[in-house]
């Protein structure tokens, strides 16, 4: 039940999140879809006992390649499915616990949440900036082959 609620909630999330960008509506469900497979890849790794860093990385990966997949399949901006396919992957959460704790005067507690989440938020881009080399290196080698 567990993983159940999980991948509903982020489906839901990721395709709310992206209405705000008025994006077309038959990419609501895509974007959802896209959102769900990188939150379950990301339980599926830290419930298999993987570092919160290295899942997310994982993670945003996937969902860099899912947004350019569909992206090329419906002729849509990539921008759309990669920003809602990541909300889920997005430390939220922690972040506000290490303000919280900053208010608190927990300095050592707030400290480590902080770098916690940072580290979470570069391992997204790192994620996405990964798919998007190895892209462009897969393009540059067709366009090499077609010359």
């Amino acid at each position: 039940m567990f993983i159940a609620e999980q991948l509903v909630t982020s489906f839901i999330a990721s395709a709310a999140f992206i209405i705000l960008f008025n994006a077309p509506r038959p990419s609501l469900l895509k974007c959802g879809f896209v959102g769900m497979m990188g939150w379950s890849i990301y339980i599926i790794l830290t419930e298999n006992g993987v570092d919160l860093v290295p899942a997310t990385v994982i993670a945003s990966f996937i969902v860099a390649v899912a947004s350019q997949f569909f992206a090329k399949r419906y002729r849509t901006p990539v921008i759309i499915y990669s920003v809602g396919g990541i909300i889920p992957l997005v430390p939220g959460g922690m972040a506000y616990d290490a303000m919280r704790n900053f208010v608190q005067n927990d300095y050592n507690v707030a400290v480590s949440l902080a770098a916690k989440a940072f580290m979470i938020s570069g391992s997204i881009a790192m994620g996405i900036v990964f798919s998007e080399v190895i892209n462009q290196i897969i393009r540059q080698s067709r366009l090499r082959r077609m010359q």
